[in-house]
Formats: structure tokens, C-alpha cells, sequence
């Protein structure tokens, strides 16, 4: 008698696994201490801004313990113990200079805290009104879950990480209230935004809601297109995609479409803010990297918002819109828990030599890997092509740029995703979008005239598969470098590992200047207590105002064990 075996996948089609939730979610997870080097400037709830001098093997009650280092003024000096290491934080301030030390005498630190506790309860107020006008405006009330949105959500092939849960959770809770929703989705690259945005998407449709999905690139555009229908293929939902990769005369018949209410959901570029689309009951609102679009582009996305509910993802939220999650005007969701395999990529910043670009692209051609080479100046891109096949004869190397024509552009595509070729050398082009498991070394000339969220967006196009990922950054001399630009490059080094997107978006505020986005009071608050505390004091300030809950009285149990 023989025995056959059947997973699940085999029988479904399909496997799932539910993973636990962590408590914390939102802005209060936006700092890691992770990233903590020796040096830092650290707040102490209760002692205030020091230095952190490492950690200390410190013996207590005959037993070894490990304690961070702490340095105040006077050189005052506090050990802490590592279990301890939640009532510290990174300082962070959106000004230059660095801060006063605090010393051990509680007295003055706490003094420091009262006095911004005193000012931000005025500034509260003012976010008060903002968020009560933001609450008074009528949406639409989505359903509960139906019998297939469980169905769809089974089918989803990967485990999802407690923030991706979390995310999905809001937005559920958010589309079922009869506010409209307006929130902002902040995950590294690779780290499951687009489900999330996927399953918002399935809950609009099944209240026959319509759903918009706007890309800054016709290359992103086609990503989506190709995921999204993949992903509902097994469910009756229309998807279209309007950008120049589609043929005029379908434009038009997807336009009818959409007016008509016979496209339930819509993928385009700027293509989808002309005045000729006219939705039939557009219910949900999906605006990808909103930082990309111009101001025209935001004036007409303005008409879109009104009573939509509306879902912002980014990698690297630019100071605006982060500030306006902090305001009350848009709640965030942070995704920061890498999927499990996830490797950070290993970042090189090199000068510009030909025998490293060498190297590199052998490496990679070596595992049978493929890579990007990003130039960002088309009307030298042929000579650099000519270069690189020169010294690297046995690699295919083809260019991509946004001048070619749409259907040569959409085939070059189409043709590395498959393997076609080795090397595509192309312009900033392929910067969001291009999810390829193959391509795992990332090469960018000039790197120094990249923004930090630019930067940040093409080392997310390597490394999403099991395997190590590389990205070159090749710089000139450092004399022909401003400031600026070396600024950032430090600064793109140190917050390299999984999940930094937030950390290096407040590093960007700080190397740019912030100007009025969070105006000159609150910087001054800031600089006193630290980034995190203030945010902090200022969620207090605002649960005091609503009335809506006295603070509790909390109690600090403390367990030692002498082992």
C-alpha cells in the first residue's frame, strides 16, 4: 500500500501563517536604538541629554552585568542596566549645533520638561482645532470584512510581519469609519507596502467602490499593473493602467471605462489627474511616493481628496508629510520589521574607477546575478555603454532611458525582468518599482547628486531575495563635492540597516534644513528635550486637552534575578 503526500500549498493553492502582533505602533516606533554608536547624544526620561560611552561589564552583588555608559556634564557618569534601555532614546534635534549636557540632578532636567510641557499645551490647542475640522468631514462608511475579502487575504503567499498587521488593521479601521480616511503608510522598500494597499483595495471594490492608484512613474505604473493582476486574478475585478506604455486608442476605452463605472480599479501615472478622467464613484484613493508630484499635480489631487479615502505610501517621507502625521492632519502606520530572510545591503562608496565597476559586475555575473547601473545623464549614457562593453565583453549590457519610445522602453523591461540580458544601464528611471529577485548589485555614478530618499529608493531596488545585495556608490574627488552632498553620503553609510527610512527621512530634515514645517517654537522645543520626547509631551498635552482619559498613574515593577 502507498502513501502520497499533499501539502497545503498543493491542496489551496496557497499557505498561510499568522504571526503574533507586537504592541507599539505609529510615530512612538520611529526611533531604533539599534543604530546607537558610542558618542550619540542619548535622552534619559528622568536625567536627560548625555553622550553614550558604550556598554560596560559591571560587577554588582557578585553577579556581572552589562550596562550602558552614560556621560553627563561635570563628567557625571550613569550606568545603565540593559534591561533598562527602553527609558533611554537617540536625541534628535532639527538644529546644528549640539546640545547642552544635563547633569545628574534631576531638579534641573525636570524643570527643562515643565517649561515645554507649559508651551506645547498651546501649541496643542492649535492641532486640536486642525484635527476636529479634519474629523467633522462626512466619507463613506465601508463594510466589514466580506466572505472573500477573508478569501482574498488566505491567498496573500508570504507570512506577514506584526507591522504589516498592524498597517492593515488601521486601514480597515480607518475605511470603516464615516470619516474620510487620510493616512500615510511608511515601510522600507520590499517590506509589504503594496499589500497593504492591495487589501484596502479589495475592501473598496466589494462595496462596488472605485479605486485609484497613482504611480510617479509609467515604469512603477507597469509594476503595479502586473502584481495587481496577478493578485485578484482568481476574483471578478476589472484593473486597468493608463500611462504612455498604453496605445492612445485604449486610453480612450479605458477612459469610457472608467466613467462608466466598468473599471473597478485604475493604475496610472499623472495621466490619471487630466481633466478628461471622470470617475463614475471613486471610493478609495492610493498615492504612491506623493513627494514625486509637482504642485499642479497636488492642486488636482486636492479635488480627488475631497470625501475619498485616501492612502499614502512611502519609503522616505519628505519633512512635510511627515509633519502633517505628526499634526493630527494624516495618521501614519510604520512598517519596520524586515521579512525574515532579509539581508541589509552591503553599501560601498568608492571613487569612480573602472577597474571596480569591473569587479563588481563579474562578481555578480559570477552567482548568475544580474545588475543596475545607474547614470543619470542621458547625452552620455551611449559612451559609458560603449565603455562598459569593453571591459566587461562577456556581459549584455542594454540602456534604458525616458526618452527612448514607450513600446522599446516597456520590451527592454520586460526582456531584463526575464533575464534577457545582464547589465541595464539607465538613468534614475527604474528608481521606484522594479521589484526583480535577480538583480542583487546596484551601481550609481555620480551618487553625490542624488537626494538621501533618491539614494534610498535605488538601494531598494537590490537585495529582495535571500541573497547578499551590493550597491556602489561611485563619487568624485572629494574636493569637487559640497558639503551637502559628502553630508549625505555619511549619512546614507550609517542608517544601512533594514528599516532606516525613517531615521535617514530626519537625517535629510536635518542636513536640508526644515524651514517652517515644523516652525521655529517647536524647534526650539525639540532642541531642548530631544525629538522623541517632544513628540511625546505634545501627545500628553493633547490627551489632556480631550479630556478624553486621565493619565494613569503608572507603577515601575522591577525583577532581579542574581544569575
Amino acid at each position: 500500500m502507498g502513501y502520497t503526500f499533499l501539502s497545503e500549498r498543493e491542496i489551496f493553492g496557497f499557505k498561510h501563517k499568522r504571526v503574533e502582533k507586537e504592541e507599539g505602533r505609529g510615530i512612538d516606533r520611529l526611533i531604533d536604538l539599534s543604530d546607537l554608536k558610542e558618542g550619540d547624544y542619548v535622552v534619559h526620561r528622568n536625567f536627560g541629554i548625555g553622550i553614550y560611552r558604550g556598554l560596560k561589564r559591571i560587577k554588582t552583588d557578585s553577579v556581572e552585568r552589562e550596562m550602558l555608559l552614560i556621560q553627563y556634564s561635570g563628567n557625571d557618569k550613569l550606568y545603565l542596566p540593559i534591561e533598562k534601555i527602553y527609558l533611554i532614546h537617540k536625541y534628535w534635534s532639527p538644529g546644528k549645533s549640539r546640545p547642552v549636557l544635563d547633569s545628574l540632578t534631576r531638579s534641573r532636567w525636570e524643570q527643562k520638561k515643565r517649561k515645554v510641557k507649559e508651551k506645547t499645551l498651546q501649541f496643542a490647542a492649535g492641532l486640536l482645532k486642525l484635527y476636529a475640522k479634519r474629523k467633522l468631514a462626512r466619507g463613506y462608511a465601508f463594510s466589514k470584512d466580506s466572505e472573500w475579502q477573508r478569501e482574498f487575504e488566505l491567498m496573500f503567499p508570504f507570512e506577514e510581519t506584526p507591522d504589516q498587521l498592524m498597517a492593515i488593521e488601521d486601514v480597515k479601521r480607518d475605511m470603516e469609519s464615516p470619516h474620510p480616511m487620510d493616512r500615510l503608510i511608511c515601510g522600507d522598500v520590499g517590506f509589504g507596502k503594496t499589500e497593504v494597499a492591495m487589501r484596502a483595495s479589495f475592501k473598496a471594490v466589494m462595496d462596488n467602490k472605485q479605486v485609484a492608484i497613482l504611480c510617479p512613474t509609467t515604469v512603477l505604473a507597469q509594476q503595479h499593473y502586473i502584481n495587481f493582476k496577478e493578485r485578484f486574478s482568481m476574483f471578478p475585478v476589472e484593473i486597468r493602467m493608463l500611462s504612455r506604455f498604453v496605445p492612445p486608442s485604449e486610453q480612450k476605452k479605458i477612459i469610457e471605462e472608467i466613467k462608466e463605472g466598468r473599471c473597478d480599479i485604475i493604475i496610472g501615472t499623472h495621466r490619471l489627474l487630466s481633466k478628461d478622467i471622470k470617475f463614475k464613484d471613486l471610493g478609495l484613493l492610493i498615492i504612491d511616493e506623493e513627494h514625486k508630484f509637482g504642485v499642479k499635480d497636488k492642486e488636482k489631487l486636492k479635488e480627488l481628496k475631497v470625501n475619498v479615502d485616501v492612502l499614502t505610501l512611502t519609503a522616505t517621507p519628505i519633512p512635510r508629510t511627515l509633519n502633517l502625521a505628526l499634526e493630527g492632519a494624516k495618521d501614519i502606520s510604520i512598517i519596520q520589521t524586515p521579512p525574515k530572510g532579509r539581508h541589509p545591503v552591503i553599501v560601498k562608496i568608492e571613487p569612480f574607477n573602472y577597474r571596480i565597476i569591473k569587479e563588481a559586475i563579474e562578481e555578480e555575473l559570477k552567482r548568475g546575478g544580474q545588475v543596475f547601473f545607474i547614470h543619470n545623464r542621458i547625452k552620455n549614457i551611449g559612451f559609458l555603454a560603449e565603455k562598459l562593453k569593453a571591459i566587461v565583453p562577456q556581459a549584455r549590457i542594454e540602456v534604458a532611458h525616458a526618452k527612448l519610445p514607450s513600446h522599446i522602453l516597456k520590451a527592454k523591461m520586460l526582456q531584463f525582468a526575464n533575464g534577457s540580458f545582464d547589465v541595464l544601464l539607465s538613468t534614475a528611471i527604474v528608481e521606484s518599482g522594479i521589484d526583480l529577485p535577480n538583480v542583487n548589485t546596484i551601481i550609481i555614478n555620480r551618487a553625490d547628486r542624488f537626494g538621501l530618499a533618491q539614494l534610498y529608493q535605488l538601494k531598494g531596488r537590490v537585495g529582495r531575495f535571500y541573497r547578499q545585495a551590493y550597491a556602489y556608490l561611485l563619487i568624485p574627488p572629494r574636493g569637487r563635492m559640497s558639503d551637502k552632498a559628502i553630508k549625505r553620503l555619511e549619512a546614507f553609510k550609517k542608517f544601512n540597516s533594514l528599516g532606516s527610512g525613517l531615521q535617514l527621512a530626519l537625517e535629510d530634515m536635518e542636513i536640508r534644513g526644515v524651514g517652517e514645517v515644523l516652525g521655529k517654537k517647536q524647534h526650539g522645543f525639540i532642541s531642548t528635550v530631544g525629538y522623541k520626547l517632544f513628540i511625546e509631551i505634545l501627545n500628553e498635552s493633547i490627551r489632556e486637552l480631550r479630556e478624553q482619559s486621565e493619565l494613569e498613574e503608572s507603577f515601575e515593577v522591577e525583577v532581579e534575578v542574581p544569575l
